[in-house]
């Protein structure tokens, strides 16, 4: 029967379903190198698991000389510019500013994908529902990536896909259940509290859950090779976020259940709130509760197969694959499918393995197995359930987003569907991705030729430093691969003759430390906060990246910047010029200018 609401159409380069970062972060990075791109998200925000709805911190690899930048450090970077105080509602206007500002993205929001059409292996166009507005919404692309964290197009394109536990033998991982199984790791319906200077009164509703005592939340003991959790109560400034409150993964039907499983999970939230209010002493008389979340936090559900699996050996031995575009870090964070119901002493909420940090991950995981011009990005990944327990976290996820979204950008101008995007382009969506900002492990980035052959104003020391392709500390208490200049100094390349110059690209100090930003620690790991204690420091930007600089081609100021605050610039130049310098004059409070590069692309 034929629908009485309207169908607009779509025809673009790139279909992205899923707003979260990993598609948001796609989406950017596709149209920033000149392609078209819809981008279709099923809420009414971006961010997914980040998003004011949910809550969820960025996690992503261990140790803060590894923390992953490209699109994601300028996310981070804008809100703490924008939003020091860290509102959520207002880290959600971050992402949407960027993204509605960028004229090659389509943004369908409260957009849910609900059919596709496949020929020969191949996706032709999917339909999406916008409630808001009852329209349909058909798109046809030349590529279609999955961001959706659920994997909605598997099932109406007919991808291989993986939902469960393989058994231990399948890829001789250590840990796994002896026979495979359709469980997963469970969802997660946080809650946000803050303190005040007087008691505060908390009255539960009568559905909640009662936990009387702290043997509600057993945790076995220590075991050799193991990190166990537990259940913490310690809700502070850099306290825990009780992600613990966790169902759904024993189910074996992770999305089906999400509805009901939503329903046990605030019985649980305002359980948990009313144990730490009003059973016990837990130190909490002053605290209120800010926020509870409806909308469920997901870690695990459909899983694409690609032409790759990853597995726990290739994280365990640090992911050297030649076609690397990412990394991971988090340990091996298996969380236990009962959730909160894994409540005895042989059982723990999640035990965490053993991840080098960093680990590379390679293309091949993005991209489908069978259907020819389907990617992927996000807790969807080709990898095994060891492997996606640590992959999953979003700050992972965003590094596979842009890989995936400047891929099919390399795929959309030469005519090659992701599969074919081998050799050569393999080294071409390294150098972008790097040119981007994105570090990836074993590699380092190439300097351009039209760098290396103009004289410098610098010592052959720190020439070698400044052009070694190295862009961060690599090492705890590392402060290599980086120079230093005075405030005022200029770094100047001059030509014999004139030379075009497209682009000069700065690689400024972030603060890899991060103890300029904020004294409180989880706000180190990433600007973002859930409870607030009365010890919460607004964000600073990172005293070391240089907040006023000026360009100058053969003597005319062509540029300039007085309130930067971004730790990756690009100025685009396009002329043809004998001398170039670059005049950095301040800081947001360090003593002196921290570079890390100091180049030209394009």
């Amino acid at each position: 029967m034929k629908s009485t609401f309207k169908t607009i159409e779509h025809k673009c380069d790139l279909c992205i379903v899923g707003g979260g970062l990993s598609g948001t972060i796609a989406a950017l990075s596709a149209a920033r190198h000149g392609i078209k791109v819809v981008l279709i998200q099923d809420r009414p925000v971006l961010g997914g698991n980040c998003s004011s709805e949910i809550r969820m911190w960025v996690r992503g690899a261990k140790g803060y000389w590894n923390r992953e930048t490209g699109i994601l450090a300028e996310f981070e970077e804008e809100n703490i510019y924008r939003n020091p105080l860290l509102a959520p509602t207002v880290w959600d206007s971050v992402l949407f500013g960027k993204v509605k500002e960028n004229k090659n993205i389509t943004l369908l929001l409260n957009t849910s994908c609900l059919d596709a059409e496949c020929e020969n292996n191949e996706i032709k166009n999917i339909t999406a529902w916008q409630l808001t507005t009852y329209t349909y919404h058909k798109v046809y692309a030349e590529i279609f990536a999955d961001c959706s964290g659920d994997s909605v197009l598997a099932p109406l394109t007919g991808a291989k896909y993986r939902l469960g536990r393989e058994a231990k033998n399948e890829y001789n991982e250590k840990f796994g259940p002896d026979i495979a199984d359709r469980k997963t790791m469970g969802m997660s319906c946080l809650i946000q509290a803050r303190e005040t200077d007087k008691p505060v009164k908390f009255i539960p509703p009568e559905w909640a859950n009662v936990y009387p005592t702290d043997d509600d939340f057993a945790y076995i003991p220590y075991i050799e090779g193991q990190h166990i959790t537990m259940r913490d109560h310690k809700i502070g400034t850099s306290g825990c976020n009780l992600w613990w409150m966790e169902l759904g993964g024993d189910s074996g039907e992770p999305i089906e259940v999400t509805e009901e499983t939503r329903d046990e999970l605030l019985k649980v939230a305002f359980g948990i709130w009313d144990h730490l209010k009003n059973r016990g002493d837990h130190g909490y008389e002053n605290w209120e509760l800010e926020w509870v979340g409806f909308l469920p936090g997901k870690r695990e559900s459909v899983r694409y197969v690609g032409e790759h699996v990853l597995t726990q050996h290739d994280i365990e031995s640090e992911g050297k694959f030649d076609d690397v575009v990412a990394y991971g870090g988090w340990p091996m964070d298996d969380h236990n499918p009962k959730g909160m119901l894994a409540n005895s002493p042989k059982d723990s909420p999640s035990i965490m393995w053993p991840a080098p940090s960093p680990y590379g991950i390679p293309y091949r995981c993005l991209y489908s197995a069978n259907i020819k011009n389907l990617m992927f990005a996000g807790r969807n990944i080709s990898a095994t359930h060891a492997a996606i327990s640590s992959t999953r976290v979003m700050a992972t996820c965003s590094l596979l987003g842009q890989a995936v979204g400047t891929a099919a950008s390399i795929c959309c101008k030469n005519n090659l569907t992701p599969e074919e995007l081998k050799d050569e382009y393999i080294a071409l969506l390294q150098k972008k991705l790097m040119d981007d900002g994105v570090f990836i492990p074993f590699i380092t980035r190439p300097i351009s030729s039209i760098t290396t052959k103009a004289s410098i104003n610098l010592s052959e020391t720190d020439k070698e430093v400044l052009f070694n392709g190295i862009e961060r500390p690599r090492f705890k208490n590392d402060e290599g691969n980086k120079i230093q200049l005075n405030k005022g100094d200029s770094i100047e390349f001059v030509y014999d003759t004139q030379e075009h110059i497209d682009t000069l690209r700065i690689q400024f100090d972030l603060d890899y430390k991060r103890e300029s930003v904020s004294p409180n620690r989880k706000m180190q790991w990433f600007a973002q906060k859930l409870h607030q204690g009365l010890d919460f420091v607004p964000m600073k930007v990172a005293n070391t990246i240089v907040r006023d600089f000026e360009v100058y081609a053969d003597g005319e100021l062509i540029y300039k910047d007085s309130n930067n605050y971004h730790s990756l610039v690009k100025v685009k130049i396009d002329k043809d010029i004998k001398k170039i310098s670059v005049k950095f004059n301040d800081t947001w409070g360090a003593e002196k200018i921290n570079l890390f590069a100091c180049d030209f692309i394009g």
